[in-house]
């Protein structure tokens, strides 16, 4: 509730010891997201529900973050929904980007002890103007929900948003975006492309859906309707075809699209209590390990099975492949099954 604001906690925990935290920071307004910066580990970016957004340095014993943005240098008008670290730029400043419901991506970048921002896109609902009072055309903004920025062509990035479309956008062209999915009926929850193949990428929403995409067609190459709004989805590291997805209905499912192209291979209840809704899942990047979160503000940590990370079969004397290309060769045999026939690359 916008007008009762109460104030949020950001606690890191280490799995060796789960039943107490390492760091906690409390602020005045709710933590909405966070992102580590993968080159400076210490350094850790988080979106606030008021619209602002800060870094937070763990190497400093400091309660408050290192640098926070305010109502002077641009910060959000509304809650911060996602923030993602990008590479550093050319004189070799840290900065992060951030995505909100007030239809505005902004770039922040570290100088000189200061956060600078750079509105990088507008997102408008269709270009559509309201005739506002007195005859004033209004821009109505779409709203951006969640984005995600492609593993190798680095200016290319995604953003879902409320209106459920799919925006692929450049940060070279601020006023326009390249292309527009009509991607579900309601809020695009989460959208991320695939670690390996570098065409696909994965959404999903509150409209019960996951769907799979190549970014070249406008149509998507596999939808899952898992009979409830899907919180979240992410693709896991260790496999192209592996993804897993959670519903508000408080359930896990985990998909291998190698194994099964129609269902999960395994649906689980995590949490228990009628009313509390799944709203976050991960994988860990190193180990068999998924982490679910919750709207009551539990996190629980599962661990695959090794029935859902079967690795293919040995034949007898042939090595099995492995690495990115055997990855990516999978994937596309199984996404060019379903392309249409016939059409060329």
């Amino acid at each position: 509730d916008f007008m009762k604001q109460g104030h949020g906690m950001l606690l890191l925990y280490t799995l060796k010891n789960p039943s107490f935290p390492e760091y906690s920071f409390s602020s005045e307004s709710g933590f909405m997201c966070l992102d580590f910066h993968s080159d400076h580990p210490h350094l850790l970016a988080v979106g606030f529900y008021d619209g602002n957004v800060a870094i937070y340095n763990l190497k400093k014993a400091s309660s408050q973050p290192s640098y926070k943005s305010s109502a002077k240098s641009g910060k959000h008008t509304e809650p911060v929904w996602q923030v993602k670290w990008q590479k550093d730029d050319m004189d070799s400043n840290s900065n992060f980007f951030s995505v909100s419901s007030d239809g505005r991506i902004v770039s922040w970048t570290l100088v000189k002890n200061e956060l600078v921002h750079m509105d990088v896109i507008k997102l408008s609902a269709d270009g559509t103007t309201m005739q506002g009072p007195g005859g004033l055309q209004l821009q109505t903004l779409g709203s951006g929900t969640s984005f995600d920025f492609h593993k190798k062509i680095d200016y290319l990035f995604l953003v879902g948003t409320e209106e459920g479309k799919i925006y692929k956008c450049s940060k070279s062209y601020s006023s326009q975006f390249l292309d527009v999915f009509e991607a579900h009926h309601m809020a695009v929850d989460s959208v991320s492309w695939n670690p390996f193949h570098l065409k696909v990428f994965i959404s999903c929403s509150s409209d019960w859906t996951v769907k799979i995409w190549d970014h070249t067609i406008k149509t998507p190459i596999f939808v899952y309707d898992l009979g409830s709004a899907v919180g979240d989805v992410a693709w896991s590291p260790y496999s192209s075809t592996v993804f897993a997805a959670v519903t508000i209905d408080g359930q896990a499912h985990v998909f291998d699209l190698n194994v099964n192209k129609l269902e999960p291979l395994c649906t689980q209840l995590v949490v228990t209590r009628k009313k509390n809704k799944t709203t976050h899942i991960q994988f860990n990047p190193a180990y068999p390990i998924i982490i679910v979160g919750d709207e009551r503000g539990l996190i629980t940590c599962l661990k695959l099975s090794p029935n859902l990370r079967k690795m293919p079969k040995k034949k007898k004397g042939q090595e099995v492949k492995k690495g990115p290309e055997v990855e990516i060769e999978k994937l596309e045999k199984l996404l060019s099954a379903v392309r249409e026939p016939g059409k060329k690359e």
